[in-house]
């Protein structure tokens, strides 16, 4: 499972590649592929999916008779790192480098002296308009990492402090050195080569700095870049595609995969959107459902909002809360915040664990400490546009928003099977908060 999820990884070093990756998958599994652009067609017993700027995707399975509400997981796809500014060269006598800003909240010292590579999207100049294509300089065509730049840290003899509280200003210290002068090519130049393209048909890119090394797998742990949020990306879609073959379960499962949590999700294509909520809504007008038949299917729905928890550290337990510690291999991490940066309450925790006792999948608790405040993530936020019982999930990691990170080697599986008997179920409500779980 582990080899499957690093292969994934290393696939998807932008949010873009994550779609085309999971949008790949659904296509082997044969699902039909829908653009916001055209007309839907939905026939009962069949599978779809669609994208929003090439960085989030929605899929769903049509069931062939009526259903109870919608079973939906949602993660994101993106990571911490830098985005490549428009005009990014900047050459002296010496060095060439690229003029870059954090994207996200990331912790700096990991990103530094280490290979890292470029990719994004491209857009061409077309005879009657634009095309958009993928592209990543980090990796040659046999999948092999490439070094494309490197943000050199000043050596220990010339800032004695370094490692006394270090601070990084990211317009001086994190800036990416991509070669010596006269010997880079422009870089639209090289994504043009890259693409079988002429330079003067590149009219812009959106391209990122990542961190191109492949995962590994060792003591019982693994590390891998980008496993928040992708190790989740990985474990929701190959839950949803392996739940399939049951057939119909009395509710409609879905897949979201969201862009741009990392930076606050709002924009079209994040969490914060009318995404979901266009979808669902064109999915059930095209079922011939009224308004109040989706309320009414929306009541009896649950999301699981997949995103990577906080494990315990192994030279810092202080920062964790003493009755909420998790742990690398202890299972499916469910979290909780008073101030409802989790969406987990009382129900929607009740009906996970239910799941996950069935699935035979450990469970942990997570909650930050009183005087720390955590972070957010998608269920609060979708929860804006589309009002369903949401809990919080993931799994436990060390390292969270470093370039490379490190969790547990069972808890990819678990998070899978957990995920995979989520799918296989259905919720109805008979009253507020009482539901039926079949």
């Amino acid at each position: 499972m582990n080899q499957r999820l690093f292969e994934f990884i290393s696939a998807s070093p932008t949010a873009f590649h994550a779609v085309t990756t999971v949008a790949r998958t659904l296509d082997a599994a044969g699902y039909t592929r829908l653009s916001e652009a055209d007309a839907w067609e939905l026939t009962p017993g069949k599978s779809y999916y669609v994208t929003r700027n090439s960085s989030s995707l929605i899929a769903f399975r049509v069931p062939s008779s009526d259903f109870s509400g919608f079973m939906m997981t949602a993660a994101h796809g993106d990571a911490p790192c830098f985005k490549i500014k428009e005009n990014a060269l900047l050459e002296d006598q010496t060095y060439v480098r690229l003029s870059a800003e954090k994207y996200g909240g990331m912790l700096c010292a990991p990103w530094m002296d280490r290979p890292l590579g470029i990719a994004g999207r491209v857009i061409l100049r077309t005879p009657s308009g634009i095309d958009t294509r993928l592209v990543d300089l980090g990796h040659d065509e046999e999948g092999h990492p490439v070094t494309n730049a490197v943000i050199p840290s000043v050596a220990i003899h010339m800032n004695r402090n370094a490692n006394d509280g270090a601070s990084y200003n990211p317009n001086v210290d994190m800036v990416p050195l991509t070669g010596m002068a006269g010997s880079v090519r422009s870089l639209y130049k090289a994504v043009a080569d890259r693409l079988g393209a002429e330079e003067k048909d590149v009219l812009t890119a959106d391209l990122y700095v990542y961190n191109p090394q492949p995962g590994t797998e060792w003591n019982g742990l693994i590390s891998a870049p980008r496993l928040d949020d992708q190790q989740c990306v990985f474990a929701c879609m190959t839950g949803f595609v392996d739940s399939a073959p049951a057939g119909d379960t009395g509710s409609m499962p879905v897949l979201c995969v969201f862009d741009n949590e990392e930076v606050g999700s709002q924009t079209r294509q994040g969490a914060a959107s009318t995404f979901l909520w266009d979808v669902l809504l064109r999915t059930a007008d095209r079922l011939g459902l009224t308004r109040e038949d989706l309320m009414r299917r929306l009541a009896s729905s649950l999301m699981l909002s997949c995103d990577n928890g906080h494990a315990i550290h192994p030279n810092h337990p202080e920062y964790v809360d003493k009755n909420h510690t998790v742990k690398p291999n202890g299972g499916v991490v469910i979290k909780y915040n008073a101030g409802q940066k989790y969406t987990s309450d009382g129900i929607t925790a009740a009906l996970f664990r239910m799941v996950c006792e069935e699935a035979g999948v450990p469970y942990q608790l997570y909650a930050n400490r009183a005087d720390m405040a955590g972070g957010s993530t998608l269920g609060n936020i979708s929860g804006t546009q589309v009002s369903v019982p949401t809990v919080d999930i993931g799994l436990a990691q060390l390292a969270m928003h470093s370039s490379y990170e490190t969790g547990g080697a069972d808890d990819t599986a678990f998070m899978v099977r957990a995920l995979t008997r989520f799918y296989l179920k259905s919720l109805t409500m008979s009253g507020d908060g009482t539901y039926l779980l079949r």
